[in-house]
């Protein structure tokens, strides 16, 4: 997951053609090739290797990360579902995130999930496998290949990937649902300035997440700038600014 969710590039068809057991991250953290360096630079510990997923890849555990704040996060996102709908989920998350949007959705629904990490692939594989509506694929978020999805959703995505991701990835999950179509995002965003928290996530932003500063000291609309096919809702902010939730709407 990112932390919560999960960070994309594009693979070269020679990766994503292998079996995933093949191209696993070992013991060691070693990448898979096709891996973005900004990825295996930053983020190896967490989502590339094997003790990461195995230390992180609980809800208990994702929650914790979120301070506690995970099972409402999940819920304002689940509460933007309808079963039966299209949805794109652009990166592999940590814990239950993709079999409770997969049961929301129900046996009528289609849930298309990608990520860039075969490893991540591989295990939300194996999560949805009780899902038939459910299918796990390596793509990118900033070239999804999906089109006239009823809904996309970033979940902790946007914070962990360089500013020209953002832009990209953005644009790129507008695109992909169908006019009427809405993208949800759910993100880090500036703390108020009481919030307890701010000298322990300062130090998160600069040793941690080294992207995410990017996107709390600016907006998700401000990403999709110059666009006049999309409406942006209310932005509603959650544990005392901490979090974000957005949604936009294609027209």
């Amino acid at each position: 997951m990112n932390h919560d969710s999960l960070s994309l590039s594009r693979a070269p068809e020679a990766v994503a053609s292998q079996p995933a057991s093949v191209i696993l991250t070992s013991e060691a953290g070693t990448p898979p090739p096709g891996v973005p360096t900004y990825l295996r630079d930053v983020y190896s510990w967490c989502y590339l290797s094997a003790a990461g997923q195995r230390i992180f890849d609980h809800p208990t555990m994702v929650s914790a990360i979120l301070w506690g704040n995970a099972p409402r996060l999940i819920r304002a996102v689940e509460a933007e579902l309808t079963p039966g709908q299209r949805v794109l989920q652009a990166a592999c998350v940590y814990g239950d995130f993709s079999r409770r949007l997969a049961g929301r959705l129900g046996p009528d629904g289609e849930l298309d999930v990608i990520d860039i990490a075969p490893n991540q692939v591989h295990k939300t594989r194996r999560k949805l496998a009780g899902f038939p509506q459910a299918a796990v694929r390596i793509a990118d978020a900033r070239d999804p290949r999906v089109a006239d999805m009823d809904m996309a959703i970033s979940f902790f995505l946007l914070h962990e990937v360089p500013a020209d991701y953002k832009l990209t990835i953005v644009d790129a999950l507008l695109d992909a649902v169908r006019p009427g179509g809405r993208v949800v995002f759910v993100d880090y965003h500036r703390m108020d300035w009481w919030h307890p928290l701010r000298p322990i996530m300062a130090s998160v932003y600069r040793f941690l997440e080294p992207f995410a500063r990017e996107l709390v000291d600016g907006s998700i609309p401000a990403l999709a700038a110059h666009r006049d096919d999309v409406s942006w809702g209310p932005k509603t902010t959650y544990f005392g600014g901490l979090y974000q939730k957005i949604v936009a709407t294609r027209r």
